[in-house]
């Protein structure tokens, strides 16, 4: 099959959606499949058999991520082209606008392509939803689309105004999500494939997609490169915690008003993965408020070989979020042999198991978060024990093959060519 993959923006560090991109597209061509990926900047990390098509994109965020991509590579003049400066400037206060603009960009593009190769078999749009979205869909109505919905951005948006403490910052979270466009979008599509199944009652429940058109398939991890390494011992009272702490979603307030509670009871040390300090806002100044500065390091963002020796180093990975899609760190550092205190948002205790690869708790609770973590700490050994739970239960339901595997079998059920999928 020929296949187009859309991707607003691919770059492994722009999220789960680009580590999704670079693994199921990369296993999807191993299998024989006719790869092409129409994607925005920060590009992409494709593995070798996958065609890239790179788009200019004036964004604002990719102008601050992907500065080697962008502003040293492009004529300036460029910026002021009436489309990309609106581009440019919309993008600054709206990621709806990001998305859209995206859309129509490889909308032109998918045009291209099918004039210059033929046309493609099957889209799949990897969450972005923008309104050309929709016209792939007009223009061909034959041709199946299917999109990831990763989860609903409206439970991000509900979030971040629970957690805003100004007028102000409601209003830019407002502007800043998108309202009707992507369950405009979703609804007019074939297939809507989530990571999750308590993502696929969300999405239906937040998006008004039936429930029979939403195919729920994990996602995974590269059991390859996510593994315990040899001669890495874990170093105890060693904290990870992964992912935007900027982002109020992910609960980072309330691992580190866990963590104030139990400075005075154990020794920890909490190295943060994700963006430099320097690069935060909000959280190194909690961090001196509550007497953590000691205790916290900021990593930035971590090379793969990196973060997989430090989830080996780590006695406990901790996932505090308000809802996850799916749940990667936490997947990845059952993979790695670690174990993992996370909440019951979202899809997390389908990836934990609780009381035997990790402990849950419920979000937005930091004394109940604070007993999960110094009950680990208290206890090496069965820490030790979960996390060697947390690597058997990933190798039997969480692996990017497996994903590819049902993947492609909703592909050639749609495209009227259902069979055994390829081994």
């Amino acid at each position: 099959m020929r296949i187009a993959f859309i991707m607003y923006q691919g770059s492994m560090w722009s999220g789960g959606q680009g580590v999704y991109l670079r693994y199921v597209t990369g296993e999807l061509a191993r299998m024989g499949h006719e790869v092409h990926v129409i994607s925005g900047r920060p590009y992409p990390d494709l593995e070798d058999g996958v065609v890239h098509h790179r788009l200019k994109t004036f964004s604002f965020w990719a102008f601050l991520e992907g500065r080697d991509q962008l502003a040293y590579h492009d004529n300036v003049w460029e910026f002021f082209h009436p489309l990309n400066l609106w581009e440019f400037a919309s993008t600054r206060v709206s990621f709806a606008s990001l998305l859209n603009t995206f859309s129509f960009r490889a909308y032109r593009k998918l045009n291209e392509l099918e004039r210059r190769y033929g046309p493609f078999d099957l889209v799949h749009d990897n969450q972005t939803l923008g309104y050309g979205v929709a016209l792939m869909k007009e223009s061909r109505p034959r041709r199946p689309i299917v999109a990831n919905i990763h989860h609903p951005l409206s439970i991000d948006r509900a979030n971040s105004i629970r957690e805003a403490h100004s007028a102000g910052r409601v209003v830019s979270r407002l502007l800043w999500y998108p309202g009707r466009m992507q369950p405009f979008v979703a609804n007019r599509l074939d297939r809507i494939i989530t990571g999750s199944e308590s993502s696929r009652r969300s999405v239906s429940d937040e998006m008004g997609v039936p429930i029979d058109r939403i195919v729920s398939i994990y996602d995974g991890v590269d059991t390859g490169v996510f593994r315990p390494l040899d001669g890495v011992e874990k170093e105890p009272g060693l904290i990870v915690f992964a992912g935007n702490a900027e982002d109020r979603n992910k609960g980072a307030r309330y691992l580190l008003d866990a963590l104030a509670e139990l400075q005075s009871e154990a020794s920890f040390r909490l190295v943060m993965v994700g963006r430099k300090e320097k690069d935060l806002s909000w959280v190194p100044g909690e961090v001196w408020r509550l007497g953590l500065r000691r205790m916290v390091e900021y990593s930035g963002f971590l090379s793969t070989d990196e973060l997989v020796r430090l989830l080996n180093r780590a006695h406990v990975l901790v996932s505090p979020s308000l809802y996850e899609g799916f749940g990667l760190p936490a997947c990845e550092a059952g993979a790695c042999g670690t174990a993992v205190v996370a909440t019951t948002a979202g899809a997390l205790p389908e990836v934990v198991d609780d009381g035997v690869t990790g402990l849950l708790v419920q979000p937005g609770d930091a004394r109940a978060l604070a007993r999960a973590i110094k009950t680990l700490l208290d206890d090496f050994a069965r820490a030790k024990a979960m996390g060697e739970a947390g690597r058997a239960r990933v190798e039997r339901l969480f692996t990017w093959r497996e994903c590819a595997r049902k993947t492609e079998a909703l592909y050639r059920e749609l495209a009227g060519c259902a069979g055994e999928p390829r081994t």
